[in-house]
């Protein structure tokens, strides 16, 4: 899918994205925003928020969880249940009717949950059973990390299903397609990066072992969408959530290598953690990933109008991700069109709360 650089592709230009073509090449990045009612259902003040921003050439949302066992945060909503499933169609609905597509990105949070916030207060499921260092957010606030389950082998099929079931919630409740969420030391990547990933059977030790939860896993949502509706988010330079590995430039290669394979819709990378070179492990040039996949590349990690369109330009990237800039700014493409100031974020409301920070940002005919 590469461009050719100079090829007069911009934030502006159309994108064919499996059977969709996007009006422009902006998405709104996935955002946890903790904002979901009881029984981790959306609420209305939700559907109002995604709608507001349907101009995006693609809205991924935030994390929906694909079961009960792999909540990681209060106020996050799910797709395993009727109830999340009615609550994520009043959200399709109302980006459709604005003319807008919606992936719905898939997540189980693994290791860096806590008892508080899964059934019966079991303890949170993980590759190996060690204890991230730092704290978890708790309905009770701030509690230490606990050494979470190792999963066994005979558990790993149910996980495989959990992200299948929810893949068929996910068409049920009317989405475009699905984001697979392999990034920021959740579970899949747990089990792809060796500091979390200490096994030694068939899902770790060397990394085409450490890979085989992840290509489960896409292979069993493409069975539900077809490839060609489902993308996938990384984060090789994140060390968000205690996330180390003594290879990056080898292991996602790999991993970028095997993906590439299933056809899918778009390859979603954060480039979040390169302001701290080698926190997570040895540095590299993420630029190999690029020339590794041959589909959408979508890329993420404080972009800017004029980055943008540069990364565009020079064939970098297919297509940006946003995170911020669209909270603060609903109309963000308009924003962009116009050259018009940004609005100003407030980082007190990122995380829970109501209306304010969330639904309020001003848009530029207000």
């Amino acid at each position: 899918m590469r461009t050719s650089p100079d090829s007069g592709i911009d934030l502006f230009s159309p994108i064919r994205l499996g059977p969709y073509t996007l009006n422009n090449r902006m998405a709104m990045a996935p955002m946890t925003r903790n904002r979901a009612g009881a029984g981790n259902v959306l609420q209305p003040m939700n559907v109002e928020y995604y709608a507001q921003r349907a101009s995006a050439g693609l809205i991924i949302t935030e994390g929906a969880q694909v079961a009960a066992d792999a909540v990681g945060y209060p106020g996050t909503p799910g797709i395993h249940s009727p109830e999340q499933v009615a609550g994520w169609q009043n959200v399709t609905g109302a980006v459709h009717a604005r003319g807008g597509r919606i992936f719905l990105q898939l997540w189980h949070c693994g290791r860096v949950s806590h008892p508080s916030l899964l059934p019966d207060g079991m303890l949170p499921l993980a590759p190996s059973a060690i204890k991230p260092r730092g704290e978890v957010y708790t309905p009770e606030g701030m509690k230490p990390f606990v050494t979470p389950h190792a999963l066994t082998l005979g558990e790993m099929p149910g996980i495989i299903e959990q992200y299948r079931s929810a893949a068929g919630n996910a068409l049920e409740a009317g989405f475009d397609g699905v984001e697979i969420h392999g990034a920021n030391g959740y579970l899949l990547d747990q089990f792809l990066r060796d500091g979390s990933n200490r096994r030694g059977d068939a899902y770790g030790g060397p990394v085409a072992h450490r890979a085989r939860l992840m290509l489960e896993v896409t292979g069993a949502v493409c069975e539900v969408w077809g490839a060609d509706r489902v993308g996938i988010r990384l984060s090789p330079l994140q060390p968000f959530n205690d996330m180390r590995d003594t290879n990056p430039e080898a292991t996602f290669s790999y991993a970028v290598e095997q993906l590439d394979r299933f056809g899918l819709a778009y390859l979603h990378i954060t480039e979040m953690g390169k302001e701290a070179p080698g926190a997570a492990g040895p540095a590299f040039d993420l630029a190999k990933l690029r020339e590794i996949w041959r589909g959408v590349y979508m890329t993420n990690g404080g972009y800017t109008l004029e980055t943008g369109n540069a990364a565009l330009a020079k064939g970098d990237a297919d297509m940006i991700s946003f995170g911020v800039p669209f909270l603060a700014n609903p109309d963000l493409p308009e924003r962009f069109a116009q050259g018009a100031p940004l609005n100003k974020a407030d980082p007190a409301t990122f995380y829970g709360g109501g209306e304010q920070g969330y639904i309020d940002y001003p848009l530029l005919s207000t």
